[in-house]
Order: structure tokens, then C-alpha cells, then sequence
């Protein structure tokens, strides 16, 4: 895959609740090599769940994605990875096998993160997998499990020879959950350790943060995950600074609010009326802005669209009354 990777340099990371259709159209937008669904459980698969086949539904003009995988029996990831293979047919670039997620009812479970304390088990899940598609299989995973045991370059090897084609490699570990800071030598030691591309994955706030994780590491791809929550321009950002370009300047408060509507608009599209997990990204698209603190509580009893519209027009008028004052 590593042709792949020289044309796919920037990828957003599956996120639960968060990379939806909506979002990942307007981080493509922005500059997107390929971006990821959120992570789908095989069992939810397994038993027609509407709601989890949902997630795997396009927007359109998409068309590819990278599909992530949960779960840890071997039989079941591999009939549920068939079967999106065959449902989505060219629009699969890959699937990737969820190794990293740290959620505590992920976890609790023997799913995500918890595979890395099993790492036979973990390689019988990839080995299946890739038996089972003619697609690339991947997997992404942590430092270790264990705060201060590193055990992410032998696991590499071990996923490398079941048959995992790229791996992406989030510099935490299990344990640290989102605490501190990503660890990029781990990264570059998993880089070292297998031939196959490596995805750096961690703390990737800014353009520069991106370049800088290449340079240190040695990866052959960047996966942006929480950075671009509210900021979908960091992808932009991010594309100029691995070509050694100036960066784009950071987003004006019209243009923030302008791209938070457009996000409602798309999400409706896609939800209907109620578009509740909008909140969120309402909230992350809004930080900072003049009167975003005292609009928390309307964003919180926003249903629709036209619920977030009446608080968007609002800080827009805010934020040009606040820009008039300081003229």
C-alpha cells in the first residue's frame, strides 16, 4: 500500500459520533486525503442492526472511505468484513481493524484497545479478515496497553505477518485513555520495526503539527482525530505544511459560523428533524467566539436545524456588533 499512502497523506480518523457523512464532506472538502466511517461493531453487523448499517451509508459524490471494524471474535469479524466488501464493493478502500479505541465499554467487551493485551488473538482477527476480502486489511492500535510498557513495535510484527497491509499507531497508551501527550518515538520505533506504511496518529492540532510528526517519525501518512473537531481546516492547513507551503490563516468568525450552518444543513439531510449530535460540533465550531459561552445553553436545546440557525444568527450578530466596537 505504500502507493497508496504517497497519494493518501492526510486521513481523518474514525471517531465515534463524530465522522459521519457530514463531517467527513466537509474535511474532504478542506483536504482530506480519504477519510474513515465511524467504527462499526461486527456484532451490531451480524444481527441486521439498522442503525449500526447506517453508519455505513455515503454521502453524496463520496466515493471512498476506509471502513473500521470492532469486535473480537475471529469468525464473526470475518463474515461482517465480507459483507461490507460485497455492500460497498469499490467504495471500500480498506478496512481497518479497531485495535485502539480505550473506551471503557469498548473494552469491557475484549474489543479496541483490549486486543493489545492478546496479541494472538488480535493476529487470528487480522489473519481472518484478510482471508476473508480481497481488500487491504489494516489496524490501528496504541503504544501498549499498560502506562510504561511499550509493546506496540513486536505487536506490529505480529499484525505485519497475519496479513495487516498499513497500520496506523496512536502514541498513547490504553491506560493513559487521552491524558498527556502522544509519544511520536513510539510511532517511529513501529515504523522502524515492519515494512509495511505506518499511520502517525496523535496530538495533530496544527498544520505544522503535522509535518513535524513526518519529520520525527518517519510515517508514511498523518490521521488527524480530534484536531479537527470544529476545525475542519486544519486539513488545509495541514496539506500546505507537508508541501512546504505557507499555511492558509485560520478561519474568520463568519466563516466559522458559516461552515457550522452548512455542517446543521448537512446533518439534516442525512437525520431529519432532530439533529442532536449537532451540539457538539456546534459548540466545538463556536468556542472561543464573542458570546459562545453565554449561547452553551441554547446550543444544549438545539433540536433542528432551525433551532442551531436562530443561535447561529445570534453570534453572528454578536461577533459583527463586538467587531464594530473595536474598530
Amino acid at each position: 500500500m505504500h502507493a497508496f499512502f504517497q497519494t493518501h497523506r492526510l486521513l481523518l480518523a474514525p471517531m465515534a459520533g463524530v465522522s459521519d457523512e457530514a463531517f467527513r464532506a466537509l474535511c474532504r472538502e478542506q483536504g482530506a486525503d480519504l477519510t474513515y466511517t465511524e467504527m462499526v461493531s461486527a456484532k451490531g453487523l451480524s444481527y441486521a442492526n439498522e442503525k449500526t448499517r447506517h453508519l455505513l451509508h455515503l454521502a453524496p459524490g463520496e466515493d471512498q472511505v476506509a471502513v473500521q471494524l470492532f469486535g473480537h471474535e475471529p469468525d464473526t469479524m470475518a463474515a461482517q468484513a465480507a459483507w461490507i466488501e460485497r455492500e460497498m464493493g469499490a467504495s471500500l478502500a480498506y478496512l481497518d481493524v479497531n485495535m485502539g479505541c480505550p473506551a471503557r465499554k469498548i473494552v469491557s467487551k475484549g474489543d479496541g484497545s483490549a486486543l493489545m493485551k492478546d496479541p494472538a488473538l488480535a493476529a487470528s482477527i487480522v489473519r481472518a479478515v484478510a482471508r476473508a476480502v480481497d481488500c487491504p486489511v489494516t489496524v490501528k492500535f496504541r503504544r501498549g496497553w499498560s502506562e510504561g510498557v511499550e509493546t506496540a513495535p513486536e505487536f506490529a510484527r505480529r499484525m505485519e505477518d497475519a496479513g495487516a497491509m498499513a497500520m496506523a499507531v496512536h502514541g498513547r497508551y490504553a491506560e493513559q485513555l487521552y491524558r498527556g501527550s502522544a509519544e511520536w518515538d513510539a510511532i517511529a520505533r513501529v515504523k522502524e520495526a515492519v515494512a509495511v506504511p505506518v499511520i502517525g496518529n496523535g496530538d495533530v492540532r496544527r498544520g505544522a503539527d503535522a509535518a513535524a510528526l513526518v519529520a520525527r517519525t518517519g510515517c508514511d501518512a498523518v490521521m488527524i482525530a480530534r484536531g479537527a473537531e470544529g476545525n475542519p481546516w486544519l486539513f488545509a492547513q495541514a496539506k500546505a505544511a507537508l508541501a512546504g507551503e505557507p499555511e492558509p490563516d485560520a478561519p474568520g468568525v463568519e466563516e466559522r459560523i458559516a461552515l457550522a450552518r452548512r455542517h446543521a444543513r448537512l446533518l439534516g439531510a442525512r437525520e431529519g428533524k432532530n439533529i442532536v449530535r449537532m451540539r457538539k460540533h456546534a459548540a466545538w465550531y463556536l468556542s472561543g467566539l464573542p458570546g459562545a459561552a453565554a449561547a452553551r445553553g441554547k446550543i444544549n436545546g438545539c433540536v433542528s436545524v432551525e433551532d442551531f440557525d436562530e443561535v447561529f444568527d445570534e453570534l453572528l450578530a454578536c461577533a459583527r456588533e463586538h467587531a464594530a466596537a473595536h474598530e
